[in-house]
């Protein structure tokens, strides 16, 4: 179950869309002494403006629901990720939270992929699901190969890097997966145990993968792996995550889930010259220790400076991108849809309650001159592209992932859900050092 269903008990766009025109590469990771400035992005074609901000909508938290902030057939693209056969009846891949990124390894560009999948026979990624996959790519039009786990697992299916069924590898001094990650039943749903919304680093030139065991875990919250090889593996379970998640305790979650199970989900990582921190839900972040074992402090994690809707909404998926010198925070918030005072349909980023309707699930961006904030107002960068993450190419191109929220909402529609949850890509523009904002490519 992942995090939208937790609404129903408790956390997008088109049909199939074309490959879009334009070549593509990948990006190096950021180099140098921390909170280093990078190189000032590329300027507009000589002559030619930075596209504009939009005027902010008012009130504060209406919701933007112009088709050009939609991943479009002009702007965005499905990856065509290599199909398991699980994958074939579909004929693609069904993702949730969909994770791309672009490293420079061994002098050339690798583009990864991965995210939240489900098992055959089921319709969501819950009760359980069976662990993370990963994908590869020297583009980002491709070819996207599975990763090459057959040196690790052989005979075991090609592309997953971790799973709760690897706990027959735990070894003395190296777990790779805990006690509270593994599958375990009761009469009420039967087999239980889900892993969801994976992020894949590169740091001081290893892999790390951020994930969440989901609502029907025996501890829910987020964890990380370190791998021991390349991108395909072997991982392990760092150490801060033998016992428990990483953060606190916290209220949430549906009521299935037993009483200090629930913790910070959503977990990410963002990383700046030597140092790293641990993004992760509620809006919250702490910074990792310098052997990337654990984060400091383990309790009373800082929050972000943020300038709140009022009321704040459920909001999920946060995720930090630094570009131009300017920190962008991205949230995923669902745009509700009700009967405005003047009788007409008003979007906007509402807490649940009667008379309001999930419509699309928005990513939702500020930006800040430093890491913590203060970040200013929210915009919508991209309708129906919320739990995402941002990228850059090594041509200097910006991007965003989507997946189509199958769950609720306009994906969920009938006449849409066949094509929901994608493993979705849409370029992003930059506003200029002026404006400061970024947003899918408007028309």
């Amino acid at each position: 179950m992942t995090r939208e269903e937790i609404n129903a008990a408790h956390i997008g766009r088109r049909g199939v869309l074309a490959g879009i025109a334009g070549t593509m590469g990948a990006v190096a990771l950021p180099a140098g002494p921390a909170f280093a400035q990078p190189a000032q992005p590329a300027r507009p074609p000589a002559g030619r403006p930075y596209p504009p901000n939009w005027p902010a909508l008012e009130p504060y938290g209406l919701a933007d629901t112009r088709e050009d902030l939609w991943p479009r057939e002009d702007n965005s693209f499905i990856l065509p990720l290599e199909l398991r056969p699980r994958d074939e009846e579909l004929g693609r891949v069904w993702m949730r939270d969909t994770y791309v990124n672009c490293f420079t390894v061994d002098g050339r560009p690798l583009y990864v992929a991965t995210g939240t999948t489900r098992v055959p026979g089921l319709s969501a990624a819950g009760p359980w699901n069976d662990g993370i996959f990963v994908w590869t790519a020297p583009s980002l039009h491709g070819p996207w190969r599975l990763a090459d786990t057959t040196g690790i697992r052989p005979g075991a299916e090609r592309g997953k890097v971790w799973s709760p069924e690897f706990v027959d590898e735990n070894r003395p001094g190296r777990t790779v997966v805990a006690p509270w990650q593994e599958y375990w039943h009761d009469e009420q749903f039967g087999k239980r145990a889900n892993a969801w919304a994976p992020e894949l680093h590169r740091f001081r030139g290893k892999w790390y993968l951020v994930a969440c065991m989901g609502d029907h875990s025996k501890k829910v919250g987020s964890f990380m792996l370190v791998s021991e090889g390349g991108v395909e593996g072997p991982y392990r379970l760092v150490d801060g995550n033998l016992d428990k998640p990483f953060g606190d305790v916290v209220p949430g979650g549906p009521a299935f889930i037993e009483p200090g199970a629930y913790h910070h989900i959503d977990g990410g990582l963002y990383s700046e010259g030597p140092d790293a921190w641990l993004v992760l839900h509620n809006h919250v972040y702490a910074k990792f220790r310098d052997d990337m074992e654990d984060i400091v402090p383990t309790t009373n994690l800082p929050a972000f400076q943020q300038t709140p809707y009022a009321p704040e909404p459920y909001l999920e998926g946060a995720y930090v991108f630094k570009y131009g010198g300017k920190y962008f925070l991205v949230h995923a918030a669902w745009d509700r849809s009700s009967t405005g005072p003047d009788g007409g349909t008003r979007h906007a980023y509402d807490p649940a309650g009667t008379g309001r309707t999930q419509y699309q699930y928005d990513a939702v961006v500020a930006v800040a001159d430093r890491l913590e904030g203060p970040y200013s107002k929210r915009w919508t960068a991209g309708v129906g592209a919320g739990h995402n993450n941002f990228f850059e190419d090594h041509h200097g191109g910006l991007w965003a992932t989507f997946f189509r929220n199958p769950a609720f909402g306009y994906w969920a529609d009938p006449s849409r859900s066949g094509d929901a949850a994608v493993a979705g890509v849409v370029r992003l523009e930059w506003t200029g050092p002026q404006g400061n904002r970024l947003y899918v490519k408007r028309t």
